[in-house]
């Protein structure tokens, strides 16, 4: 595998741990605030549809182009791999007074430590194959 593959999939890899991880914190929160969550299809359901789960639509589609770029006939380039990483850097920026993915990013390691760390190992990530 060459090294602009292997990084974006490193990256990849990464963006699904911490998706995972912000589902979870959304999940939680759901449910403390307004209701049960009975089933994995209601969860689905309100994480396509709901717009309090809007902003987490944007990392969901990000990592699809990802993928769709790694399954392409092209493949992936060295420049795919800088431009995905630099793409990474300004969505996982929080913002307290932004709008937003990074204000609800923000919102969610307010109230989450598992998203912090969560964070904190994504920036790793991106600190190891950004070169």
């Amino acid at each position: 595998m060459d090294s602009a593959r292997a990084n974006i999939q490193q990256l990849r890899n990464g963006l699904l741990r911490l998706h995972k991880e912000l589902l979870e914190s959304e999940q939680h929160d759901y449910e403390l605030s307004v209701e049960r969550v009975n089933s994995p299809g209601q969860w689905l359901g309100l994480v396509i549809h709901d717009p309090r789960f809007a902003w987490l639509r944007e990392l969901s589609a990000f990592i699809v182009r990802i993928d769709e770029q790694m399954d392409s006939e092209e493949g992936v380039t060295w420049e795919d791999a800088q431009r995905y990483i630099r793409e990474s850097k300004t969505l996982l920026t929080p913002a307290e007074n932004g709008q937003g993915f990074g204000r609800c990013y923000w919102d969610a390691m307010q109230r989450d430590p598992n998203v912090i760390i969560a964070h904190a190992e994504m920036t790793k990530v991106i600190s190891r194959i950004d070169g």
